[in-house]
C-alpha cells in the first residue's frame, strides 16, 4: 500500500483516538440507574438508563475553519429524465461548479440518463495539482483557508503532490467556464436555420471536394440583424475575398467571434459592444452561395464548434 494512503489511514485512527478519549477521559464513569416504565403501549415495569458523569463542562469541541464541514463525505444520486445540473445544484443546496467540479463534466447538455454523479457536503471545486505547485500558491490562487484544505484533504503537512486532486472548499469555476460547460456561453448572432455546420463537408463550389469547415452558416433574408454573439471589444472590420465584409470581436477567456459575407458592417475597429448589441446586416459578399451569416467562434485561436456554446 502506498504511503500517502498510509497516513490516511494513521489520520483517521488518530482522529477515533481523539473522540474516545472526549468521552471516556479520566473524570468520567458510567452508571446505571433504574427507571420505571411508563405503562403504556406492550408492558411497563423497570428498564437500565446509562448514565455519563464527569465535567461536562470541560469537553472541548473541535473548531473547522469558516464554514467547512471537517471532511470530505460524497452521497450519490442516479440522473433521471428530465434533470440538469442547475436543478441538481438547487436540490442538493450546492452551487453549478461544485457538481461540474467534482464530476469532471465537460458539458452538461451531454448529461445521460441513469449516469451516477458524486454529490459532496459542501461546496468546493477540485483542483489538479501541477508540478512546482505548493499548498501556499494554491491557497493564494483561491484565496481559501489552508487549514480548510488540510483538513477537507487530509493533509498531514503542507507538502502536496503533482498530479493529485485537491478539493478546495468555497471555491468557484469561473463564470465564463460555468457558461461554456452549460452551454449558454454566446446567444444566436442572428434569426435564421443553420445549413452548414462545423466540420468537415463538402466543397460547395466544387462538390468533388471535401474541405473542413470552421464555422456554422446561417441562412437569413438580406438585412436581417446580426449581433454580437458575447459582450465584447471589435479588434477588426473589413473586407475578404472569401468572406466579404466582416467583423471579429475579442471576449473575455480567450474567445474571439467572427462574422462574415455581411451587406452592410454597423460597427467599428475599437468599439466595445454588449452581447447582443446589432454590428451588421446579413449579405451575401465574398465567396457565398445566398444570403447567411457565416459564424466562427474561435478559443485561444483554435476554432471550436459554435453550436456546443449557443443558447
Amino acid at each position: 500500500m502506498p504511503f500517502y494512503y498510509d497516513n490516511r489511514i494513521i489520520f483517521r485512527l488518530a482522529v477515533a483516538l481523539c473522540l474516545s478519549f472526549l468521552v471516556f477521559r479520566p473524570g468520567f464513569s458510567v452508571k446505571q440507574q433504574e427507571i420505571p416504565a411508563v405503562e403504556q403501549g406492550i408492558g411497563g415495569g423497570i428498564f437500565l438508563e446509562e448514565i455519563i458523569e464527569g465535567q461536562k463542562d470541560e469537553i472541548e469541541h473541535p473548531e473547522f475553519p469558516g464554514n467547512a464541514a471537517p471532511f470530505l463525505l460524497y452521497d450519490y444520486h442516479i440522473v433521471q429524465s428530465g434533470e440538469n445540473i442547475s436543478g441538481l445544484a438547487v436540490r442538493y443546496g450546492l452551487h453549478q461548479s461544485t457538481l461540474i467540479s467534482i464530476n469532471k463534466i465537460t458539458n452538461s447538455r451531454l448529461l445521460q440518463v441513469n449516469s451516477v454523479l458524486k454529490i459532496p457536503n459542501q461546496d468546493g471545486i477540485l483542483h489538479a495539482v501541477r508540478s512546482g505547485e505548493t499548498l501556499d500558491s494554491i491557497t493564494r490562487r483561491y484565496n481559501a483557508d489552508p487549514k480548510a484544505i488540510q483538513i477537507t484533504n487530509e493533509l498531514f503537512s503542507d507538502n502536496v503532490r503533482a498530479g493529485t486532486d485537491l478539493f478546495i472548499p468555497g471555491a468557484r469555476l469561473e463564470w465564463g467556464r460555468i457558461q461554456e460547460i452549460n452551454g449558454d456561453l454566446f446567444i444566436w448572432p442572428t434569426n435564421g436555420t443553420i445549413t452548414s455546420f462545423f466540420g468537415y463537408r463538402r466543397d460547395p463550389f466544387n462538390p468533388s471536394r471535401r474541405h473542413f469547415h470552421n464555422g456554422i452558416d446561417i441562412k437569413g433574408n438580406m438585412g436581417t440583424p446580426v449581433r454580437a454573439a458575447m459582450a465584447g471589444r471589435v479588434s477588426r472590420v473589413g473586407f475578404d475575398p472569401v468572406l466579404g465584409n466582416f467583423v471579429i470581436i475579442n471576449h473575455h477567456s480567450g474567445y474571439r467571434t467572427l462574422y462574415g459575407h455581411l451587406s452592410v458592417i454597423r460597427t467599428r475597429t475599437g468599439a466595445y459592444v454588449g452581447q447582443g448589441e446589432r454590428i451588421g446586416d446579413v449579405g451575401n459578399s465574398g465567396l457565398s452561395t445566398g444570403p447567411h451569416l457565416h459564424f466562427t467562434v474561435y478559443r485561444n485561436g483554435v476554432a471550436v464548434n459554435p453550436r456546443a456554446l449557443m443558447r
